[in-house]
């Protein structure tokens, strides 16, 4: 299993890494603007790809593209939650969720990467507004994550970022072995 899995029922000592693993991959970048960069990177990342295309997954028993760009979608969503939980109240319980029972039970493999894509744009703008009108008090606003314990909105900007940095690398090498299927 990869450090970037996302089953349920993973350890604390898993859920570090794997905070640790996405803070990585943001590295110094400024968080909120990848998360706004990623409006533009993730339709040109598509840019070109048939439906056929959209549904090959990268390797047996992997996601496809279909599937990564529901769960950016519905990862967001989850984030639009729990940003305004802790906006609103104090010291909110956040729970953790399995992606790939998510992609399973909610068949992501049945949905149309334009749809996914015009989700995932006007959740991320949402919540986007809501972060550009949090204050320095706001970004500091704390929820208890299930898995990963406290984690302030600040925090949780810099994890999407990484998240969606993770996300877009991971349709870059899908696309790469799309293409060489063609060949």
């Amino acid at each position: 299993m990869s450090v970037f899995s996302n089953p349920a029922s993973r350890s604390k000592d898993d859920a570090f890494a794997y905070t640790s693993a996405i803070l990585e991959l943001l590295g110094d970048r400024d968080p909120l603007a990848v998360l706004k960069e990623t409006l533009t990177a993730l339709p040109r990342a598509l840019d070109g790809l048939s439906d056929a295309d959209s549904a090959r997954p990268e390797a047996p028993g992997k996601w496809s593209i279909r599937h990564v760009v529901r769960h950016l979608a519905d990862a967001d969503l989850v984030w639009a939650w729990r940003l305004r939980l802790v906006l609103a109240q104090d010291r909110p319980t956040l729970t953790g969720y399995d992606q790939d029972l998510w992609s399973s039970r909610l068949h992501y493999d049945e949905s149309p990467v334009t749809q996914s894509l015009e989700d995932f744009s006007v959740i991320r703008r949402m919540n986007l507004r809501l972060i550009d009108r949090a204050t320095p008090a706001d970004l500091a606003r704390v929820g208890v994550h299930s898995e990963r314990g406290d984690e302030s909105i600040a925090h949780m900007v810099r994890l999407y970022a990484g998240h969606d940095l993770l996300h877009l690398n991971q349709i870059a090498r899908i696309c790469r072995t799309v293409e060489e299927a063609r060949t």
